[in-house]
């Protein structure tokens, strides 16, 4: 297991060192990427040995060989199936619903609770941990946090789904419930960190969640035989996952892992929260905040991602796009993929279920193309959530009136 060797800024390149907890670059708060001596883990062999013996580590710790070297905080987070499409063999819909806390948030959180946990046994102190959540982080900190022995304080939007909630109760943490957006939550934790003594783990603002994110590209190159597919579609709030995903590309052509095209990175959003959409076709290099945002898929309501400038390189330098789909265009996926393939989707893999269909009918991409589209969470998480969408758009009965009921 390496190392960390430095941190690098992702924005203007500045260099840290790891000893001591980070928040953002001091230079121009740009988000602090990771980086190791990764010379050890080079070549096909380190890389084939990871499936020894007997299908190797089943969480993502299979991939310690490019992760801090550290005492691990894990729930056996990672290592979440791909399922090709029961109706195209060249969709495969990779299911992080399988993870602790049922969402793909578990990775990076364990990470960032694992390194922070490190840092409190080396004598920093640091033992307050607080994030801004549109839901999901806030059950996965509160978990994390709690097999940790460390206090978790979360500040989520109060209309959250109800099941984020019951799991941050659950774990112990202190929970805040705003009336507002995850903005307002991020500016409620900036305002009282300090007073508090929390350490804050929001999105991008310390550098560890995008390690445990970047195992989602790991993993989906393994699982599709150590190759890139043609096209990745990814729910984007945050973003986070898509960030990870590419850094992870990085480091393994580095490795002398994977070889030939990266996949053309599709974001995802809600037509009711869009700015990474707006940014991407007006050319910006960064979004402007999105004012009253709306949308049932609460994941992907983040009015302004912190690292959008990081989202649009990646989505831009593969080709790729950022495409936004309708409440109803998302509930209409979660009932075609619930009734055609067996599986409930959260809203925010719906949203890149359907944007899928978007794009195969605008021809960006054929149905010869071999894509990973993410479902984010486990739609069970979402029942109060999916429900009011099928009171909302769910279609009317075709029974005829008069119909005798006895015949």
């Amino acid at each position: 297991m390496p190392k960390v060797d430095h941190l690098e800024c992702s924005r203007c390149g500045h260099l840290e060192g790891a000893e001591t907890p980070k928040t953002v670059c001091p230079v121009c708060a740009g988000t602090y990427f990771v980086r190791y001596d990764l010379s050890a883990a080079r070549g096909t062999a380190v890389r084939d040995a990871i499936a020894e013996p007997a299908g190797g580590t089943r969480s993502m710790w299979r991939y310690q060989c490019v992760l801090p070297d550290v005492e691990r905080v894990t729930l056996g987070e990672g290592w979440t199936p791909v399922m090709a499409s029961r109706r195209n063999a060249n969709v495969l819909l990779k299911d992080e619903g399988t993870n602790p806390t049922g969402t793909f948030k578990a990775r990076g959180l364990g990470l960032a609770v694992t390194m922070a946990k490190h840092y409190a046994d080396a004598g920093v102190g640091l033992r307050k941990l607080a994030v801004p959540s549109a839901g999901n982080a806030g059950g996965a900190l509160a978990a994390y946090a709690a097999a940790a022995g460390m206090e978790a304080h979360v500040f989520m939007p109060q209309d959250v789904p109800l099941a984020n909630q019951v799991e941050c109760i659950a774990y112990g943490a202190h929970m805040t419930l705003v009336d507002g957006l995850i903005s307002d939550c991020a500016k409620i934790v900036a305002a009282r960190k300090e007073a508090e003594g929390w350490f804050d783990v929001s999105t991008l603002k310390e550098p560890f969640r995008v390690e445990g994110k970047k195992t989602m590209g790991y993993e989906l190159v393994e699982q599709c035989g150590w190759t890139y597919p043609d096209a990745v579609f990814y729910p984007t709030g945050g973003g986070v996952g898509l960030i990870g995903m590419w850094k992870a590309f990085q480091e393994m052509e580095e490795l002398g892992w994977v070889s030939g095209k990266r996949p053309k990175m599709i974001a995802v959003q809600a037509a009711g929260c869009e700015p990474m959409t707006r940014a991407f076709e007006a050319g910006a290099e960064t979004c402007e905040f999105f004012h009253d945002a709306h949308t049932l898929a609460s994941g992907l309501r983040v009015p302004k991602p912190y690292g959008d400038y990081l989202i649009l390189e990646a989505v831009r330098a593969s080709g790729g796009t950022v495409i936004s789909q309708t409440d109803e265009e998302i509930y209409r996926s979660i009932a075609d993929w619930g009734r055609h393939e067996g599986v409930l989707l959260s809203p925010e893999g719906a949203a890149a279920t359907s944007a899928y269909d978007s794009l195969v009918s605008s021809g960006f991409l054929s149905r010869s193309d071999r894509v990973v589209i993410f479902n984010t969470g486990a739609g069970s998480k979402y029942t109060d959530v999916i429900a009011a969408m099928q009171r909302a758009y769910r279609e009317p009965s075709r029974e005829p009136v008069g119909l005798d009921k006895g015949a």
